[in-house]
């Protein structure tokens, strides 16, 4: 009938894991190359601002659906929001994981109302501000947003960079249902690198030590973790064996009920396509 959305066919599953009632594929589609998000400088950001129209982003997601990956990580912004309903609204169920940021992580209405219109699987409060909440003391704050979330009837969560932050509530009892696990520690200050190194790099950030203190967080802690910069911001996918081996890291260091979350920018080839692959290739490798 005119108007009704077109029935698509079931993907191939990818590996999946249980988020509460929610099947999440082992890889889940992230958005920081849709949203110009890039930590290979300004300058690739705009570049990937530029190619990823609304068009393109809906291209790639209802790409990913197709491949079996059936969620969606991201924050909010106006161009998600209606990414989401059009995939949505063709037919494609596609799950999202909303990534939460101010004003969100501090007004239940502002959580509420996005509940409400796109109805993520789950709220997860963003690493950047929890590790800043970390570094200030006020860490009870993102307690009283798992509350927060919950109460408005969706699963909560805490993202972070630092894995002390996730061992402290973890041994707090403060009853999570999820983790994202930042392999990398992207949120020190000049000061920390500093006293570590003994100066500040230009792109000091990505600290080859960081990805193994990570993972032995990862599988002490009993909540499910989607790990994400799992290829170091791009990185370490420069040559086909260097994101292979990176994703065999991954899953190898990781619970069987753990997943990656990893965004692509197509521009030079079919990265979700060579991504779901790998899940597939090395997903039994964790225990």
């Amino acid at each position: 009938m005119e108007g009704e959305p077109v029935s698509q066919p079931t993907p191939q599953p990818l590996p999946a894991v249980q988020l509460g009632p929610h099947s999440v594929s082992r890889l889940v589609v992230g958005a920081n190359p849709m949203l110009g998000y890039s930590y290979m400088g300004g300058l690739v950001g705009k570049f990937m601002n530029d190619y990823f129209t609304l068009d393109r982003m809906v291209e790639v997601l209802n790409h990913c659906w197709d491949l079996g990956i059936n969620t969606w990580q991201s924050s909010w912004q106006e161009k998600v929001d209606k990414a989401l309903a059009r995939v949505r609204e063709g037919g494609r169920p596609l799950q999202w994981v909303f990534l939460a940021s101010t004003p969100q992580t501090e007004d239940a209405k502002a959580i509420q109302d996005i509940v409400r219109r796109h109805k993520p699987i789950a709220v997860v409060h963003h690493g950047g501000v929890t590790d800043r909440l970390w570094r200030e003391g006020k860490i009870a704050q993102v307690r009283d947003f798992l509350k927060r979330a919950k109460d408005a009837g969706t699963l909560a969560g805490i993202s972070a960079h630092n894995p002390e932050v996730l061992c402290y509530a973890e041994d707090s009892g403060w009853g999570a249902d999820l983790y994202m696990t930042c392999f990398y520690r992207l949120t020190r200050t000049p000061e920390e690198l500093h006293g570590m190194l003994g100066e500040v790099p230009l792109w000091g950030e990505f600290l080859p030590s960081d990805p193994v203190r990570m993972c032995e967080v990862v599988r002490a802690v009993k909540r499910p973790c989607l790990a994400f910069k799992i290829l170091g911001g791009g990185r370490l996918a420069d040559r086909p064996e260097g994101t292979q081996a990176a994703f065999e890291f991954a899953f190898r260091n990781i619970k069987r009920t753990d997943g990656v979350i990893v965004g692509f920018f197509p521009r030079f080839g079919d990265h979700a396509a060579e991504a779901a692959a790998l899940t597939r290739r090395f997903s039994a490798l964790s225990q």
